[in-house]
């Protein structure tokens, strides 16, 4: 009766993040883009929740994996924004949600749920540690590739020049593959069906978009 109530409130947290990002499709197509993109907050929390929800921050390793990637991905985004270190010379806009310094707080646990979902989606193979690690990597740097194409246009944030250089996808490389590593080495894992809807939600959604403002 539990499992099955649990696997119910999973389909339902499922559908509701489809529903989102659905939405903002379809309104975006019909010209509606600036209402749902001034929503981006308010997606990003409710993703936060749901991933809460189902992948809990019940233990010690998860809280200190989750505050090294929330309070990691705000520092290396400070440094970008402060001294145009690591991913090149960018500014956030104003449709990211309330920040510190120039850097949104949700970005940081955006760098968090980004690492976690990755790793637990490459948890379904039978790869290798390290290729897992890589793997998982690869896909956090190949969603912020799709990203940065309409960054600038939804306000985001923007670039000097209008798009990155190549120094910042070679640093979110190399940061995912030290968050990775931590997972790796604290075993943390987490649900995997919720895991591949989150990242395909947000992969399809910015494909849309990249294809929609060529």
């Amino acid at each position: 009766m539990l499992k099955t109530l649990k696997e119910n409130k999973l389909i339902v947290s499922i559908a509701i993040i489809w529903l989102f990002h659905i939405s903002a499709m379809i309104g975006a197509a019909l010209g509606e883009a600036d209402w749902f993109v001034e929503k981006t907050p308010l997606n990003l929390i409710i993703s936060l929740l749901i991933f809460l929800v189902f992948f809990p921050i019940d233990t010690f390793k998860k809280s200190i994996a989750f505050l090294i990637f929330f309070a990691g991905g705000i520092f290396a985004e400070w440094l970008g924004v402060t001294y145009q270190i690591l991913f090149g010379e960018y500014a956030y806009g104003r449709n990211f949600g309330p920040k510190l310094d120039g850097v949104p707080y949700l970005i940081g646990a955006y760098w968090a749920i980004l690492t976690f979902i990755t790793a637990s989606i490459m948890d379904y193979t039978k790869w290798h540690m390290v290729t897992k690690i890589i793997g998982a990597a690869g896909l956090m740097v190949l969603l912020d590739f799709l990203m940065e194409h309409t960054a600038p246009i939804f306000d985001y944030w923007t670039f000097a020049g209008g798009l990155p250089t190549m120094e910042n996808y070679i640093t979110w490389f190399a940061l995912g593959i030290a968050f990775q590593v931590i997972v790796k080495l604290l075993g943390i894992r987490g649900n995997k069906l919720l895991s591949v809807h989150l990242y395909l939600a947000q992969f399809i959604f910015f494909l849309f978009f990249y294809f929609l403002f060529p």
